[in-house]
């Protein structure tokens, strides 16, 4: 068994609307629906960069948050991208009673897509898109195969129906410290000829963090966008430079330290924890000089962004 990271290498990061949904009123509706939800720091926007991001200065920017320990940012992006089922998190739940009331808070104005019901894989299970987006799985596992509590999960649909094994495959080989746990795929017991030989349901591991996969089994289209990125919190310039060439397909998507995959999925590769630190940087001058020295770059150059940012 890989034993787990003390640190969350892989951060999920979830773009919203701040003109209709803030980063901010959504954690506060975390906060009413989970017990473990902290918040790390803010960052907010500056006058650097504003022909870019047109955010009002002195705006929240991101908040970095962690719900049961499973770290998440948010950002207050604009209209440019949706959020939808591509990619979901699953909560394992221990009790009924537990599912229940998420269940009952997350569906509150949102979107039911599978009802909360008992399935061949979970005594109970529901899928719910709640107000803000955000889809959640949420299953009882009262033996969980897992530490984690919250899951992020891969949907492919549309054009990338059929590729969530050979994805699977592919991550594990890029990013270290990584395992499949197993693939379920369609049979012909199924008697669905849509689905027949892709994957059902997968779980597999990436820098000792647990992700899951699937195929639809249905014919439908959600494609994956940038409403959900992967944060790769790099140290050093050689880990930026290795995973920028593994992971990077389409050279128009590369912007201030974002890419897209062969998948059409995006992930940010930066030195979250420093540049973490100088948007925290009580230097207003030193914060404005860092965040217009990335908004330059494409592929992050951590020499550079500590140039700029000294000054």
């Amino acid at each position: 068994m890989i034993r787990k990271m003390k640190t969350q290498k892989i951060i999920s990061h979830l773009w919203f609307d701040n003109e209709k949904n803030s980063v901010e009123k959504v954690v506060e509706f975390y906060k009413t629906v989970f017990k473990n939800v902290e918040i790390k720091n803010i960052s907010r926007y500056g006058k650097a960069g504003q022909e870019i991001h047109k955010q009002k200065p002195g705006s929240v920017m991101t908040v970095n948050f962690s719900i049961e320990n499973y770290e998440f940012v948010g950002l207050n992006g604009g209209d440019y991208f949706q959020l939808n089922p591509s990619v979901s998190f699953f909560v394992l739940c221990n009790t009924e009673k537990e599912i229940e009331d998420f269940w009952s808070k997350l569906k509150e104005n949102g979107k039911v897509l599978m009802p909360l019901d008992n399935y061949e894989w979970s005594p109970k299970y529901g899928w719910v898109e709640d107000k803000f987006g955000v889809n959640w799985q949420l299953m009882l596992e009262e033996s969980r195969s897992t530490k984690e509590k919250i899951v992020p999960s891969f949907f492919f649909t549309g054009k990338s129906h059929g590729r969530a094994e050979e994805a699977i495959n592919f991550y594990t080989s890029v990013f270290k410290n990584s395992q499949i746990e197993g693939i379920l795929k369609y049979t012909k017991d199924d008697k669905n000829d849509y689905a027949f030989g892709t994957v059902k349901h997968a779980q597999f591991q990436l820098e000792g963090q647990t992700f899951m996969a699937m195929d639809s089994g249905i014919e439908n289209d959600f494609p994956f966008n940038e409403a959900i990125s992967f944060i790769i919190d790099c140290q050093t310039q050689e880990e930026i430079d290795y995973y920028w060439n593994k992971l990077s397909t389409i050279p128009e998507a590369e912007q201030c330290g974002w890419l897209k995959d062969k998948f059409g999925i995006s992930w940010q590769v930066v030195p979250s924890t420093l540049l973490n630190k100088m948007l925290q940087d009580p230097d207003n001058e030193k914060r404005e000089r860092a965040v217009a020295s990335f908004m330059q770059m494409k592929k992050f150059n951590i020499q550079q962004l500590k140039k700029d940012f000294e000054g």
